[in-house]
């Protein structure tokens, strides 16, 4: 029986939310891969859009975008989900899981792509106009005299 952990990021708040889903409401989410977009209402989290963007398994191994399948795979990384250079240029060959959900899987990470119908069909409030206050013109400066520049030391005495 699939269980996993949800990490869900709003880009407009910035604020995140963790749940855990096991069950029926969890075999939905195998099969599926990274970069597509989901019903929230399939997991039982309202009528929101989610966008897959990563996970990992139990052992922390990241999922990658360009590894196919649900499967570890020791690739050479320069960048990216799974990799931190210590120094300019560097490339390593790390373990990384591929982007298909599978049993295996322990944490996913999804982004809000849309809010609620019931947010959208609300009228937009009136906003305040701000009042502009007028900035006081300050006295003028004089011009501050440039320096010599410093001379280098007497040569050769």
């Amino acid at each position: 029986m699939a269980k996993f952990k949800l990490i869900i990021s709003d880009p407009a708040t910035g604020k995140s939310t963790a749940s855990e889903i096991e069950g029926s409401r969890a075999q939905a989410l195998i099969g599926r891969a990274l970069g597509e977009t989901i019903d929230g209402s399939a997991l039982g989290l309202g009528g929101n859009r989610m966008l897959i963007s990563g996970g990992c398994d139990k052992n922390g191994i990241p999922m990658r975008q360009d590894v196919h399948g649900g499967v570890k795979k020791h690739i050479v990384l320069s960048s990216g989900p799974g990799f931190r250079s210590t120094r300019h240029g560097e490339r390593r060959r790390k373990l990384v899981r591929g982007r298909t959900i599978t049993d295996e899987t322990y944490q996913i990470n999804f982004t809000l792509t849309k809010a609620q119908a019931e947010e959208i069909k609300r009228p937009p409030e009136a906003k305040p106009v701000p009042v502009v206050k007028p900035v006081a013109e300050k006295p003028a400066e004089k011009p501050k005299a440039k320096k010599a520049p410093k001379r280098a030391g007497k040569k050769g005495k």
